[in-house]
């Protein structure tokens, strides 16, 4: 298993964390995932050490709740790049292996927000739109390839990034209201979220391409 991170210091913890509880090999790579030229350098080294790669899981993602008029162009930028542009460059670094192998399956974190919107995220809830349809699209064409495109989308979920905006007054007025309306009466946590990630990442949803899946609570149920 390899750790892709631009923070370096949280990827070698997180990487001692699983090696700890697994006793799996895990390697923490420094990448700038918004960069591809750091993104195709680390898939090399990834291809030199472990030989193959199975899955791909697209993580990376930021975000600051702010009105969209209150927003600027520099602002929708780093937004669209670590939310999509990542998405763009992993894909386009592993894709090209996975479809030499005939095998792969890609999980993309997107978000309930690019499903249905979300107050106060308008560029980061086109962005998580931006990767579902992407998705979609990467496993009609890729289906002759026996690759797999799935993506999950949490409601919001109690992380380090969260915890910032609930700081803010805007952010603390908006996900203030949010608990109450999700029908299993909390918020996220990350547990909650990595299940069904390993299950479309794994052979037993070797049936399963293409499709959206929302962990959120019921917060959002959509058909």
């Amino acid at each position: 298993m390899v750790i892709a991170d631009l923070r370096a210091d949280l990827a070698e913890q997180t990487a001692s964390l699983i090696t700890r509880d697994t006793g799996m090999q895990v390697v923490a790579h420094k990448t700038d995932v918004t960069n591809l030229a750091e993104v195709q350098d680390t898939i090399e080294r990834v291809l030199q050490t472990f030989g193959t790669i199975d899955v791909l899981i697209n993580n990376a993602g930021w975000d600051k709740l702010k009105p969209f008029l209150q927003t600027t162009p520099d602002f929708w930028q780093k937004i669209i790049a670590i939310n999509y542009t990542s998405v763009l460059n992993t894909c386009y670094a592993v894709l090209p292996h996975m479809v030499a192998r005939k095998a792969g399956s890609v999980v993309s974190i997107s978000s309930d927000a690019g499903r249905v919107g979300s107050r106060g995220e308008a560029v980061y809830a086109g962005t998580k739109a931006a990767i579902i349809a992407f998705s979609r699209t990467l496993a009609r064409e890729h289906a002759r390839d026996n690759l797999r495109f799935n993506v999950v989308c949490p409601g919001p979920t109690q992380t380090p990034l969260v915890e910032e905006m609930q700081q803010q007054e805007f952010g603390s007025r908006v996900l203030g209201r949010v608990e109450q309306y999700v029908p299993l009466r909390h918020l996220g946590k990350p547990a909650d979220i990595a299940p069904m990630v390993v299950f479309l990442a794994s052979d037993a949803a070797g049936f399963i391409t293409g499709q959206v899946i929302s962990v959120s609570g019921g917060l959002t149920m959509v058909g």
